[in-house]
């Protein structure tokens, strides 16, 4: 059997994948069995921050492979205490707790939410307001907090005291937290999975203001949006506010899996001796990789995403096919005319592997895509949204 004839014989039917088997990587290059070489546009949903076979993150994970691949949360590693020091020193948190994924990190913070509001209000202040159009994972929890219908329907019932307010509208939000006893309200910047939906300055300013008003916390979902993503460290950066807890995962580790629940002063001491834990999280290897991407996203370097952010959407805009270009950073969402499944499968014959979301084509590139590399994917993306 071809590796395609196994995987759909043995792996579970969850997953519509491309007809691309992939071999090996190097740098924004992708290349399969018959030596066709991809320019990867999707970074693994934005998971390989610094491109495939990056020598900087190789050599840090690997050395921590020779010294000690896993001890469990019984015990203490540098690398899980210098990425905590790292994630506090660049945001102003003051602890970060380790899981392995994206979903996991925002179940951390749905603890630490209701665990701050039963302690200072009473355990009736459980419910967290999010965003239709959002998504926080697929956990079942995660799933209830996620602002989409179409991932509630098969998994009933989902846990409760979730409600999901219309982004962009603060009366919408306002009309959530006066209706119930709120905890939290978790927001995503920019709502990748909902379309790559960059949320109003104004709209997010006016969610942190009845967060402090009220003394809601402000929980703010980076998983996606994260790790230089957004031409910042985090996207809320972007809008000037102080979230109560951060989550991230994706780009953190480079390619390996890794998430963190960051708490400001506010929060930091809500969780505490057996309130949470995770067998895997803060994983020496993981927590090593993930050192040596934070490391590298210095102001300088975030500049360059920018610099290289302002080119897509710029040459984007405007062009045959092309209805409109959305997101913030390389985080970016194109409408197109013709449907956007149709584009990628052009993209692939032509040797780029874009992504989808909604009804977007969406482009989630290493952050150190060189520029001739950049132009070379875009330009065939324009010619085949222009067909």
């Amino acid at each position: 059997m071809s590796i395609i004839e196994r995987d759909k014989k043995y792996v579970a039917n969850t997953y519509a994948r491309f007809p691309v088997e992939i071999v090996s990587g190097e740098g924004s290059y992708l290349y399969s069995p018959d030596g066709k070489k991809y320019i990867d546009m999707g970074s693994g949903i934005g998971v390989t921050a610094f491109g495939f076979n990056d020598e900087q993150w190789k050599s840090a994970v690997v050395s921590q492979i020779n010294k000690v691949q896993h001890t469990s949360n019984l015990y203490y590693t540098e690398p899980c205490a210098r990425l905590a020091e790292l994630l506090c020193e660049k945001t102003g948190m003051k602890k970060v707790f380790f899981a392995n994924s994206g979903a996991e990190a925002n179940e951390c913070a749905i603890k630490v939410a209701r665990k701050y509001a039963a302690d200072k209000k009473g355990n009736e202040y459980s419910t967290i307001v999010t965003l239709k159009n959002s998504f926080h994972g697929r956990t079942l929890t995660t799933l209830a907090a996620t602002g989409q219908d179409k991932f509630h329907e098969l998994f009933q019932p989902l846990t409760s005291g979730f409600v999901h307010a219309t982004a962009n509208d603060i009366d919408s939000v306002k009309s959530a937290v006066k209706e119930n006893k709120v905890c939290a309200i978790m927001i995503e910047c920019v709502q990748g999975e909902g379309g790559v939906i960059a949320l109003d300055k104004e709209f997010v300013l006016g969610v942190k203001k009845i967060c402090d008003e009220q003394d809601i916390l402000l929980v703010i979902d980076e998983v996606q949006t994260g790790n230089g993503r957004t031409g910042k460290l985090y996207a809320y950066m972007n809008y000037g506010v102080e979230p109560d807890v951060v989550t991230t995962a994706k780009g953190l580790g480079g390619g390996l899996p890794i998430g963190a629940c960051l708490m400001n002063a506010k929060t930091e001491n809500v969780l505490g001796f057996g309130d949470h834990g995770s067998t895997y999280g803060g994983n020496p290897v993981c927590a090593a990789g993930a050192v040596s991407v934070i490391e590298r996203l210095t102001d300088e370097f975030l500049a360059e995403v920018n610099e290289k952010s302002q080119y897509v959407f710029n040459t984007l805009s405007g062009k045959k096919g092309i209805e409109s270009v959305s997101g913030m950073g390389l985080m970016v969402g194109i409408k197109t005319t013709r449907p956007a499944k149709d584009v990628v499968a052009e993209c692939i014959d032509k040797g780029v592997l874009c992504l989808t979301a909604k009804d977007k084509v969406r482009l989630l590139p290493a952050l150190n895509i060189p520029m001739e590399v950049l132009k070379d994917a875009i330009e065939v993306i324009i010619d085949a949204a222009s067909k």
